[in-house]
C-alpha cells in the first residue's frame, strides 16, 4: 500500500483491505462522503484552489478540510487508482437549475470500469451527490444509501437524475470523452471566478451521515435531514456559532498553518452575505 493510500484510508477511518472490487468501491465511496465534507470556503477566502496531487493531499487529508468537485473527485480518483481500480475523470454540465442555455463543463465525476462493466462514481456534488457508485445503464432506477438515481441517454450524452419531491430532477449532463488536467483547471477557475457562480455568493457545505441522513449549510442556515425530512433546522446567530458548527458538526479542520482559517477570517467572508437560504450544488 502506498503512503498516500494509507493516509487516505486513515482519513476515512477505514481499516479494511482495499481490493479492486465493487464492495471496496461502495465502501470507500460512502466513507468519503461521510468523512470529507463538501465545501467551497476556499472560493471565498483569499487564495486559489490548486488541483495538483500534493495540494489535494495536503488540504483534504492532512489539514482535514473539504472541497468541491474538482478537489473531491480528484482525490478520490487518485485513491481508487492506487487501490488498483481502472478509473478516469469525466466532465459534466450542471443543469440542476434549468439554465436557459447549455452551461460549460464545470463538474468533475468519475468513470470506473470493473470486470468489463462501467460505473459512475461521484463524491463531489454537494447535498445531492451520489453516496454509492451506479451502473452506467440507461433508464434503470438505482438506490444509494441517500436516495434514488437513474441515468438517461441522449445520443452520446448521459443525464444523471435524482428522485426529489415525487419526480425526477436532472442534475448534470456528461459524455465519456477524454479529459485532461488542463480541462479541470479551466473548469475550476471558471467555477471560482465567474461573477455569477453561486460558489462566489454563498457558503455551501454538506456532510452525509452513515445512517442515511445528511447535514447541510447555506450561509448561516443549518439543516439536518433524515429520509428527506427535516429533523433539525436553525439559523445560526453569529459567526462564532458558525465557526463552531463547521468544526463540531462538519468535522472541518481549521487549524492547519496553510489551509486553516480563523474566526476573524470567516467573519470577513460572511460580512456581505444575506441570510436567506438558497439551493446549492
Amino acid at each position: 500500500m502506498t503512503p498516500f493510500l494509507r493516509a487516505y484510508l486513515s482519513r476515512l477511518d477505514w481499516d479494511g483491505s482495499p481490493e479492486a472490487n465493487i464492495e471496496t468501491l461502495r465502501a470507500l465511496h460512502l466513507r468519503h462522503n461521510c468523512t470529507i465534507p463538501f465545501e467551497n470556503l476556499d472560493v471565498l477566502l483569499p487564495g486559489e484552489i490548486q488541483l495538483d496531487e500534493q495540494s489535494l493531499e495536503d488540504k483534504l487529508i492532512t489539514a482535514r478540510r473539504g472541497g468541491y468537485c474538482f478537489e473531491q473527485n480528484g482525490l478520490f480518483e487518485r485513491a481508487l487508482t492506487e487501490a488498483g481500480f481502472r478509473v478516469r475523470s469525466l466532465l459534466g454540465r450542471v443543469i440542476l437549475t434549468h439554465p436557459p442555455q447549455m452551461p460549460p463543463r464545470t463538474h468533475r465525476l468519475l468513470l470506473v470500469t470493473l470486470e468489463g462493466e462501467a460505473w459512475i462514481a461521484d463524491v463531489g456534488f454537494g447535498s445531492q451527490t451520489l453516496t454509492a457508485p451506479i451502473r452506467l445503464v440507461a433508464d434503470v432506477e438505482q438506490k444509494t444509501p441517500h436516495g434514488r438515481y437513474r441515468l438517461q441517454r441522449q445520443d452520446e450524452s448521459w443525464i444523471l437524475q435524482f428522485w426529489h419531491h415525487q419526480r425526477w430532477e436532472s442534475m448534470y449532463r456528461f459524455d465519456l470523452s477524454e479529459q485532461f488536467q488542463s480541462d479541470f483547471m479551466m473548469g475550476n477557475f471558471w467555477s471560482a471566478h465567474w461573477p455569477q457562480s453561486h460558489f462566489l455568493h454563498h457558503l455551501l457545505m454538506c456532510r452525509h451521515l452513515p445512517d442515511g441522513g445528511k447535514l447541510t449549510l447555506t450561509n448561516f442556515h443549518f439543516t439536518h435531514w433524515q429520509d428527506e425530512q427535516v429533523v433539525e433546522q436553525t439559523t445560526l446567530p453569529d459567526v462564532a456559532a458558525l465557526y463552531a458548527v463547521l468544526q463540531e458538526r462538519f468535522a472541518l479542520g481549521v487549524s492547519d498553518p496553510r489551509y486553516g482559517f480563523s474566526e476573524q477570517a470567516l467573519a470577513e467572508v460572511m460580512a456581505g452575505f444575506d441570510t436567506h437560504p438558497q439551493a446549492g450544488k
